[in-house]
């Protein structure tokens, strides 16, 4: 992409001056291809959005008190109750297990995506499958965040799918 860009300019300044007639022909493919560069950064910066979520949501999992409630009572009956399905673990237990392995599933996607992005691109970018994979899981995930978290995993996750949603967007066109 950085060797186009001294092309690019070449072309804009010779061809700008003249009618749209010729200079669409002879820009637009230039546009189109530099277009087509900012995609895999696009899904690159989503899926950091998603791994630094999913890597502090795991630090405050096992790290200080963030995740523990408020009412320390409530802490001490989670410790004591177990859950209908099973006696061998608490509420507790299943809790810190529930976002440990929220956290993974997150730091996953992040880690996998970002990677494909960076590294593969073009065979992410072949597969529908992993695209609308990507894109069905980010939205799940703004949808749990806007319904059951507060307001920051909110944004990351939405701002994590707007991202991604312009990559596509953007290399379908």
């Amino acid at each position: 992409m950085a060797a186009q860009v001294p092309i690019m300019e070449f072309f804009a300044v010779r061809w700008l001056r003249q009618p749209p007639r010729y200079t669409l022909p002879v820009l637009a493919p230039q546009a189109g291809a530099a277009m087509n560069a900012i995609a895999p950064p696009l899904v690159a910066a989503s899926a950091a959005i998603i791994l630094l979520l999913g890597l502090l949501h795991l630090l405050y999992t096992f790290y200080g008190p963030k995740l523990f409630p408020r009412d320390r009572e409530l802490q001490t009956r989670m410790q004591e109750v177990s859950p209908v399905i099973t006696r061998q673990t608490t509420m507790w237990k299943a809790w810190v297990g529930f976002n440990a392995s929220h956290s993974y599933g997150l730091i996953l996607f992040g880690a996998v995506y970002g990677y494909l992005a960076l590294a593969h691109s073009d065979f992410l970018f072949q597969s529908v499958f992993l695209l609308l994979l990507g894109l069905i899981l980010l939205f799940g995930y703004v949808f749990l965040a806007k319904r059951y978290f507060f307001r920051i995993p909110f944004r990351g996750t939405l701002l994590a799918t707007i991202l991604y949603t312009l990559a596509l967007i953007i290399r379908w066109t």
